[in-house]
């Protein structure tokens, strides 16, 4: 695992509507070790193995939460919408950065007590201090449309835990171009596209061109999913702990066969698997994914992720490469005779 370039991809800023520069690094990691692409929404494809006739997709949002600057107050307050599922409470105090087309422009988030008293807060109720004393003033440095990011970035815990600002869905747009890599290593002979997908916390458009674009066999979505090991965040989707290896998921949604083949790859690797539940919808890529072309079978591997939309949450870097390996394994053990199909054969 680059824990370098991992670390790189979660300091750049990549709110959805605005994950491009991110997006670049990730072309340059991928040019000398796959086929790299893109399209007009601004997804990235890094894939090995073009011609076959077995193409697998691997995705991960790039996108991460995050507001967006839409008008000004008359004594220089910047004024903002949500980007994403922004828990808005969370940028009370807050030092934040909004990504301006001449650079970053510093700003603090206000907070009083009549905003901490209010239980219906939004978005709109924010604003940003950055120190302007009008309006004009203000519109010298910052535009419309303007995006805005928490000024924080990761930190080493105890045990191989990060913490960091959006590790929702960067770590898991880091785990499927690694594991492409890392299949290509290992002799992989089917097809397989690494997606970092653009805007699954506000639309789902990427995963729509993706697979619209591509005609994947079949899709796994990778994404990051709730812990239930800290204080007061219940066991709701499944007994998931940190450090507790990949988590696979049982859901209407999901291809029976894939899963077996995901657990089995597990087993070959002597490596702990998680589960968790859902009954329908996943809240992932895969749920775009599944209803694009003639239908897509799909799957899920997620990631446990502590404090999930906020600014510091908190994951496990073993974690991070059992998924890796997990998913290289299960691309180069892949029999392109599969049939997906839950009731053939029985």
């Amino acid at each position: 695992m680059n824990k370098e370039f991992l670390y790189d991809m979660l300091c750049t800023a990549s709110v959805s509507g605005d994950e491009f520069r991110l997006q670049k690094k990730v072309m340059n990691y991928m040019k000398d070790v796959t086929t790299v692409d893109t399209d007009t929404i601004g997804n990235v494809y890094s894939s090995i193995n073009d011609d076959a006739d077995t193409q697998i997709m691997l995705v991960g949002h790039i996108d991460e939460i995050g507001l967006m600057v839409v008008n000004f107050s008359g004594d220089g307050m910047v004024k903002v919408i949500k980007s994403g599922g922004v828990r808005v409470p969370t940028y009370f105090g807050q030092k934040v950065r909004i990504m301006t087309k001449n650079g970053v422009v510093y700003g603090a988030v206000g907070v009083s007590s009549s905003l901490l008293k209010n239980k219906d807060v939004g978005a709109e109720d924010l604003w940003i201090d950055i120190g302007a004393s009008s309006k004009e003033e203000a519109m010298k440095v910052v535009s419309h449309g303007d995006y805005v990011i928490i000024d924080s970035d990761y930190r080493e815990l105890l045990n191989g835990n990060i913490t960091a600002r959006a590790m929702d869905d960067r770590i898991g747009a880091f785990i499927v171009i690694e594991a492409v890599r890392k299949a290509k290593e290992n002799g992989a002979k089917v097809g397989a596209i690494a997606v970092t997908s653009v805007g699954e916390e506000s639309s789902g458009r990427g995963a729509y061109f993706a697979s619209s674009i591509k005609k994947p066999t079949c899709m796994i979505a990778v994404d990051v999913t709730y812990a239930s090991d800290a204080p007061q965040c219940g066991d709701v989707y499944g007994d998931i702990k940190l450090g507790g290896g990949p988590v696979l998921c049982h859901s209407s949604i999901v291809n029976r066969k894939l899963n077996d083949l995901l657990e089995e790859s597990g087993k070959r690797l002597e490596m702990n698997v998680q589960w968790e539940g859902a009954g329908g919808r996943t809240g992932t890529d895969a749920d775009t994914i599944l209803r694009t072309n003639s239908g897509v079978p799909v799957a899920l591997v997620s990631i446990p992720l502590r404090y999930m939309h906020s600014p510091s949450e908190v994951g496990n870097l073993n974690d991070i490469q059992a998924c890796i390996d997990i998913l290289a394994d299960f691309l180069c053990n892949y029999d392109v005779n599969t049939d997906l199909r839950p009731l053939a054969n029985d």
